[in-house]
C-alpha cells in the first residue's frame, strides 16, 4: 500500500471515529466521513471496497482504545486477580458509557462477523484477559473459566446496554452501576469471603 492510500485511509478512519465519537453511530455515512477527511464523497469506496469495512476499521479502533484501557488498569489495580476483575469490569462499563455509539459499532454482528478485516480476532484478546482472571478466581465446582468469563462478560454487556437505555436505573433505583458490577462478580465468582 503506497503511503498515500494509507494516508488517505487513516484520514477516513479518523474522520469516522470522530464522528462515531460524538453524534453516534447511527450518524455514520460514507458521505460524512469523506466530508470531514477532507475528500471526495466517492473516495471512501476507492479506499475500502464496501462500507462494512469502513465500518469495522472504524470499529478496530474502539477495540484499540478499550484494550488500551484494560492494559493501563490492569497495570494500575494490582495482583489480586478478582480486584482485578473488578477494575475490568469498571473499566468495560466506563467505556459504554463514555463512548456509546463506538461501544455500540464495536458489537455489531455484520461487523463483528465480516471476513475482511476478522474484527472478532480484535475482540478476543480482551475476552482472553477477562478469561484468565476468572480462572484464578473461579471454584472447583463452577463452570470452566471461558464459560464462566463469556457468562460475565454478557452480563456486564447488559449492564452496559441496560444502563444505556435507562431501564436498569429505573428498575433498581440505584443511582449508578457500581452494586451492579459488585453483583455482577458476586453471582459469577462467589461473594468475598467476610
Amino acid at each position: 500500500m503506497s503511503e498515500e492510500t494509507a494516508g488517505v485511509r487513516a484520514r477516513l478512519v479518523a474522520a469516522g471515529v470522530e464522528l462515531v465519537l460524538h453524534e453516534g453511530q447511527s450518524a455514520v455515512s460514507l458521505r460524512e466521513i469523506a466530508r470531514r477527511a477532507g475528500v471526495s464523497h466517492g473516495a471512501p469506496r476507492r479506499y475500502f471496497p464496501t462500507h462494512v469495512d469502513l465500518l469495522s476499521a472504524i470499529a478496530r479502533e474502539g477495540f484499540a482504545d478499550l484494550a488500551a484501557r484494560v492494559d493501563a488498569t490492569m497495570r494500575d489495580a494490582g495482583p489480586a486477580p478478582r480486584a482485578r476483575l473488578a477494575a475490568l469490569g469498571r473499566t468495560y462499563l466506563d467505556f459504554a458509557a463514555t463512548h456509546r455509539g463506538m461501544f455500540e459499532l464495536m458489537f455489531r454482528h455484520d461487523l463483528l462477523d465480516s471476513g475482511r478485516l476478522r474484527l472478532r480476532e480484535t475482540s478476543l484478546p480482551l475476552f482472553a484477559v477477562v478469561a484468565d482472571l476468572v480462572a484464578q478466581v473461579r471454584r472447583p465446582t463452577d463452570a470452566p473459566a471461558p464459560v464462566l468469563a463469556g457468562a460475565l462478560w454478557a452480563n456486564l454487556h447488559g449492564i452496559a446496554q441496560l444502563w444505556a437505555w435507562g431501564s436498569l436505573p429505573l428498575a433498581t433505583g440505584a443511582a449508578d452501576d457500581d452494586a451492579l458490577l459488585r453483583a455482577a462478580l458476586d453471582a459469577h465468582l462467589g461473594p468475598l469471603p467476610s
